[in-house]
């Protein structure tokens, strides 16, 4: 049989290029070599298409392709660039569409979808660069609630978040992300337990499974899940999560309910904080990490399913996507 040939995307011009490396080869190394050709196309921070160590016209590296595998995270992999560029071509893809990606990439448009789908998330503002930035920061400050978590619109990985508790930290906090982003989002601080679940379309017998939802515990108590958190050992992740049985089924079914109401594809990670006043969405992830610190990957390994039989999955999903 001749095998399929994947061409797994990773790098680019992101600040999360880091990240898509590593979930890029952890990607090569897992695919299922009795089924899958695997080969690695490697996009510089410039934006150069590398196939097999040299340079290329992507139209003449996805000729060479039956099926791509988005490793990418970020600008450029998540935000529907990339996408359209392989629609171009009517190459089949891993994960969302140009357009959920381009709304999941955006905070503000992710929250105005999940606000009309009728889930529960933070309340928040909108700040951006201008000349009365200094007032506008002192009247939100004074207005909004507080503390307050601030990001900039578009990005992952928690770059340029940071939870401010007084002023000082907020308005720091607020020319730390315009380092990343003209427009940020600022919300309502909700103290609880951190929680995060993955989606995966026609799975185990249903349209949408939802895997076991992953706690997520800073060693620091004063923080959150932030990069450091994330990628540097910061935190306890706790899969089966300790989350009781109601709870859990309710993280799992608006893990599911976000997946449908951005019009995600193939498959998700959501971000929930439960509090005593409810669960609260907090953000979606439409190409979650699969490096060996990701959260998806331990949720796939709680529930009995392996990398390999998940990016053997996902696969066969973009070949029927077509």
């Amino acid at each position: 049989m001749q095998k399929i040939r994947v061409g797994v995307l990773r790098g680019g011009p992101s600040r999360e290029y880091d990240i898509s490396l590593k979930t890029g080869s952890s990607v090569l190394r897992n695919l299922p070599e009795e089924k899958y050709d695997a080969n690695d196309i490697f996009i510089s921070k410039k934006g150069e298409w590398h196939f097999r160590g040299m340079p290329f016209e992507p139209k003449k590296i996805i000729s060479q392709i039956d099926v791509i595998f988005n490793a990418m995270h970020g600008e450029y992999g998540e935000d529907g660039a990339v996408q359209r560029v392989l629609d171009t071509f009517s190459t089949p893809y891993t994960g969302s569409t140009a357009f959920a990606s381009a709304i999941g990439m955006n905070k503000l448009s992710t929250k105005q979808g999940i606000e009309s789908y009728g889930i529960d998330t933070p309340k928040y503002t909108i700040i951006e660069k201008s000349d009365n930035v200094e007032k506008d920061i002192l009247n939100i400050f004074r207005s909004f609630y507080q503390p307050s978590v601030i990001k900039p619109i578009c990005g992952g990985s928690s770059i340029g978040v940071s939870l401010a508790r007084d002023f000082s930290s907020f308005r720091e906090g607020i020319f730390k992300a315009f380092e990343y982003s003209p427009k940020l989002l600022i919300e309502e601080y909700i103290q609880g337990r951190e929680a995060t679940c993955g989606v995966i379309e026609n799975f185990r017998g249903k349209e949408f499974y939802a895997l076991m939802p992953v706690e997520i515990i800073p060693f620091d108590k004063n923080s959150f899940f932030n990069y450091d958190a994330k990628y540097e050992g910061g935190a306890r992740e706790i899969c089966p999560s300790s989350f009781d049985k109601i709870i859990k089924n309710e993280i799992q079914q608006l893990a599911i309910e976000a997946h449908k109401a951005l019009g995600l594809r193939h498959y998700s990670r959501t971000d929930f904080i439960v509090s005593p006043r409810g669960i609260y969405f907090l953000e979606i992830n439409t190409l979650p990490g699969l490096t060996k610190e990701s959260l998806l990957p331990k949720s796939l390994m709680a529930g009995g399913t392996t990398l390999s039989e998940f990016l053997d999955h996902i696969i066969e999903l973009a070949l029927n996507s077509k």
